[in-house]
């Protein structure tokens, strides 16, 4: 069994199929508009990066070429241990198997902290959003990406997939807590069709994503996401 850090949310995709995820990161937002738009609000040259939910490492890489000191938690210990061997190489990158609840960081220590498609999805990441409040310090920000469910066919997939979800009530959450908002256009492009359609699987419910593959023609898809910050 693998080793999950106390009070981690199950993630439906990475944790159970590491290898097609990877193929989904390689796919996302190949323009990097997403790292284009945190920089532009708060750059992280040589400053130290927080990567909450690193699963696998794969962004860590990238934020170390420019950022002084990474460092990647992640609650399932399988997949920490893959991003601590992807980054072995790296002198500046640390990756610690823990909850973004409860971040093994001194307090006031981290410039950016990054949280990308992973654990605050809304009401119910307050103890999160707490622990960056203690480890963010003056002058820093954090970032929270995450799939935007009211817009394009990827939303109405995922709308689909866990009906229980509401956009609106997640939208009053953050405006609650003070943090601001701005629409992304990402996009997915893959290599082959098969990577296409094993992601659409492991995105969404089995008969949601056959209907999406049919209406997908293509290597490409539109992802709509919403980039959520705030300064500290």
């Amino acid at each position: 069994m693998p080793r999950i850090a106390k009070g981690a949310i199950p993630s439906p995709n990475i944790w159970n199929t590491p290898q097609i995820y990877e193929l989904e990161n390689r796919a996302v937002d190949p323009e990097g508009a997403a790292d284009t738009a945190m920089r532009a609000l708060r750059p992280w040259d040589g400053g130290t990066v927080l990567d909450i939910g690193c699963g696998t490492g794969y962004h860590l890489p990238a934020l170390s070429a420019t950022a002084n000191t990474v460092i990647g938690v992640e609650p399932h210990g399988d997949l920490a241990v893959i991003a601590r061997r992807r980054c072995a190489a790296l002198a500046n990158v640390t990756v610690h198997p823990a909850a973004a609840q409860d971040l093994p960081i001194p307090d006031a220590s981290v410039d950016v902290a990054i949280a990308r498609w992973a654990y605050f999805f809304g009401p119910g990441c307050e103890p999160g959003l707490r622990e960056l409040s203690r480890v963010v310090r003056r002058g820093g920000a954090a970032f929270v990406l995450d799939l935007d469910a009211t817009r394009g066919s990827f939303g109405r997939w995922f709308s689909r997939t866990v009906p229980t979800y509401s956009a609106q009530e997640v939208e009053s959450f953050w405006v609650r807590q003070g943090w601001q908002r701005r629409p992304l256009d990402l996009r997915m492009a893959f290599e082959r069709r098969a990577d296409l359609e094993a992601v659409l699987r492991i995105e969404f419910a089995p008969e949601v994503a056959e209907q999406a593959i049919a209406e997908t023609p293509g290597l490409e898809l539109a992802y709509p996401n919403v980039l959520r910050w705030r300064y500290y």
